[in-house]
């Protein structure tokens, strides 16, 4: 198995039930790992791929609540640290557009609900995970899923959204930093076009994705097992000396 090493270990992938997430969920599981699958309100969906491993060797839960919360998010990682016996590797994946909104259609508090679900919600669970993280044995690893909105600005109605992501790339390397001595390593991964999941589905019509599928050098879409290829690379034994990096998976629109 290509990802052998990872066997065993004990994951924690927010929003993990769809979309992206889902597909990330199902790599961790395919590579032997200990996975607990958070949710918002995808509670149905995290349980039915959790009851998919019932008679595996592994363990493989479901766990609820809102991230911008912080009590919640310090509940939520005690509850998967006392099942799972431990953490080895967060992947925050939590995040959303909310909608599309120009300059002078921004108001603070939809300002405010953006920045909660893309970055509150990573600070809550990256603080309340960072402790547990910084007891693995082998050295753990966190990987943020950021967007190529934060390396071009996105698309007209991105500006909240774009703003965020970019501020994600920004906390991958400041916090690769501070968490390199606990021997934790720190990543992002910026996915571009990726059809076939909710935030594509509710955002980008198909005339855009066609549009946007022209100036893609690959000329095609990514898939979501596009990034959770790449998150398990950066997650795995493979990349021990790489922290504070971003991957760009976007068929070649924008390169680093």
């Amino acid at each position: 198995m290509i990802y052998s090493k990872l066997a065993g270990k004990r994951v924690l992938i927010t929003a993990g039930a769809q979309g992206i997430g889902e597909a990330i969920s199902r790599r961790f599981i395919a590579a032997g790992c200990h996975v607990a699958i958070h949710y918002f309100s995808s509670s149905k969906r995290a349980e039915e791929i959790a009851a998919e491993t019932k008679d595996s060797p592994q363990k493989v839960i479901a766990v609820g609540g809102d991230l911008t919360a912080t009590a919640t998010a310090t509940q939520l990682v005690a509850t998967v640290v006392e099942q799972l016996g431990g953490l080895d590797i967060l992947v925050n994946n939590a995040g959303s557009m909310v909608a599309r909104r120009r300059l002078e259609e921004i108001d603070d508090l939809f300002w405010t609900e953006v920045f909660d679900l893309n970055l509150r919600s990573m600070l809550s669970i990256t603080r309340a995970a960072a402790p547990h993280l910084a007891q693995s044995a082998q050295g753990s690893s966190i990987v943020n899923l950021a967007s190529l909105a934060g390396r071009k600005g996105g698309h007209p109605g991105s500006l909240a959204y774009a703003t965020a992501k970019g501020a994600v790339l920004t906390w991958t390397r400041a916090l690769s930093n501070e968490l390199a001595p606990q021997g934790t390593r720190v990543n992002a991964i910026a996915p571009g076009l990726i059809l076939g999941t909710s935030f594509h589905h509710t955002h980008t019509s198909k005339e855009s994705a066609d549009k946007t599928i022209e100036g893609i050098p690959l000329g095609i879409a990514g898939s979501p097992d596009d990034v959770a290829r790449a998150v398990l690379y950066f997650a795995s034994e493979y990349d021990g000396f790489i922290t504070g990096a971003t991957l760009d998976i976007n068929g070649g629109v924008y390169c680093a």
